[in-house]
């Protein structure tokens, strides 16, 4: 999976960041079940930053489904106002400093060359946070078209992505109506990044700096 040397018998600590409340899952939802599949004393953080009550409670169903079998697992949900996170920025960073103290071996962020505002944000501060952590920056299909060149693949098994898939059409039913939110998306991306790794379906991120 990752080129790390992590014992699957000694705790892994992921810490994963969005900015709205299906993010987390759609762009790493896969990975995610990796590692509760790979690494039995895996500890998460998993932190949402913006949504009203309902979008709230749609990220901890979704936290609540990707982390089934985790023992150890905190889901954040804060209100942050969608679309303004630029000028929200020194409220965002608190929230991101009070984070520290988790110490994570692994960060996953939002792709720094996103061209959503909130998205770029949340990349940037976890970049400034984390100096010499591996961060792995997740992507979005969006309307913006701003997919890049990813660097580094996690494999997906389809039986694997199947379950992606009905989670995340399972939690986030204020997201169905969108004509972007549907099952062929979320197998598009992961086929084509599937054919860049030599496998059927995967999962990309971009890793600027890892040290092994």
């Amino acid at each position: 999976m990752f080129a790390f040397s992590f014992d699957p018998a000694r705790p892994l600590r992921a810490l994963f960041l969005g900015a709205h409340s299906d993010d987390i899952e759609i762009g790493c939802g896969g990975t995610v079940l990796r590692l509760v599949r790979e690494y039995p004393r895996l500890e998460v953080k998993w932190v949402v930053f913006s949504g009203d009550a309902t979008r709230a409670a749609e990220a901890r169903r979704g936290a609540a489904l990707f982390l089934q079998g985790v023992q150890k697992a905190e889901v954040v949900t804060h209100g942050f106002r969608d679309g303004f996170f630029p000028v929200q920025l020194e409220a965002i960073k608190e929230q991101f400093e009070a984070l520290k103290a988790f110490d994570p071996h692994l960060v996953f962020t939002h792709a720094r060359a996103d061209r959503h505002q909130d998205h770029r944000v949340l990349s940037d501060l976890a970049w400034n946070t984390w100096r010499s952590h591996a961060v792995l920056e997740y992507e979005i299909p969006k309307y913006d078209g701003d997919l890049g060149q990813p660097n580094l693949y996690v494999r997906l098994e389809p039986e694997l992505l199947e379950r992606k898939i009905e989670y995340l059409m399972q939690a986030f039913g204020t997201q169905r109506s969108k004509h972007w939110f549907d099952p062929e998306t979320f197998r598009a991306l992961p086929r084509l990044r599937g054919m860049e790794s030599a496998t059927r379906y995967a999962e990309a991120f971009y890793a600027r700096k890892v040290v092994v």
